[in-house]
């Protein structure tokens, strides 16, 4: 699971660091935030594959920051591990109520917070490894290769993107603005045309194949995938 993005949420420093410091040893690669506002334009700016969110921060308690990222749809499934000193059972069922992955009480070592964010992410990511198919069209995370029958279809890295999202959501409407949320992510100044230029040339890439269909325009609404 090395490479993944970690983002640590934690006010006090010499905790923060030394967190920071063990999973850039474990070959993670590893961004700070003291406080919850910091954490919330972090993960708007680029997305991180987990996120170690204190129990007691300065502005807004990890459980409230925790449920306001649940509530949100580009963060409804972003993992969640709480960090606290609480040992109590029902603080940690109140932890994970609120929606957070898994709970480490304090004081823990490096080899078991860096085996838990495995676990977390491997657990959650075993949906995502499984191909998506719709209709003649296959899609797979894991080799990140795109095929209709035993013919593979060539995309450009934010075609692929685009088109991943579209197949995992069929049949709903995104906006161009939704989806330069969710493919591009938030805070990226790209304006809502540059969706039109990589649908066109999704569709390009798909039409060889005659698939092409499936990314339909919603006039005056935006896009969606669909197999009819």
């Amino acid at each position: 699971m090395s490479g993944r993005h970690i983002l640590v949420v934690e006010d006090e420093a010499a905790i923060r660091q030394m967190i920071a410091f063990n999973l850039s040893r474990a070959g993670f690669e590893v961004s700070e935030a003291g406080d919850c506002a910091t954490a919330r334009n972090m993960i708007a700016s680029a997305q991180p594959d987990l996120v170690l969110i204190d129990w007691m921060l300065p502005d807004m308690s990890g459980l409230e920051l925790t449920r306001a990222l649940r509530r949100e749809d580009p963060n409804r499934d972003l993992p969640v591990i709480m960090l606290t000193a609480r040992a109590e059972e029902r603080d940690k069922v109140t932890g994970l109520d609120s929606g957070a992955d898994d709970y480490l009480t304090k004081p823990f070592s490096p080899r078991e917070l860096v085996a838990r964010i495995n676990a977390v992410l491997r657990r959650l990511s075993q949906d995502d490894e499984e191909p998506i198919v719709a209709g003649d069209l296959q899609l797979d995370p894991v080799s990140h290769r795109v095929t209709v029958g035993d013919r593979e279809i060539a995309l450009g890295p934010t075609e692929y993107r685009l088109l991943k999202f579209l197949m995992a959501n069929p049949e709903r409407v995104y906006s161009r603005g939704q989806l330069l949320d969710f493919v591009w992510g938030q805070n990226v100044y790209v304006e809502e045309r540059t969706v039109d230029v990589h649908i066109r040339r999704l569709r390009k890439a798909l039409e060889g194949f005659a698939v092409n269909q499936y990314v339909q325009t919603v006039r005056g609404a935006g896009y969606r995938f669909s197999t009819r």
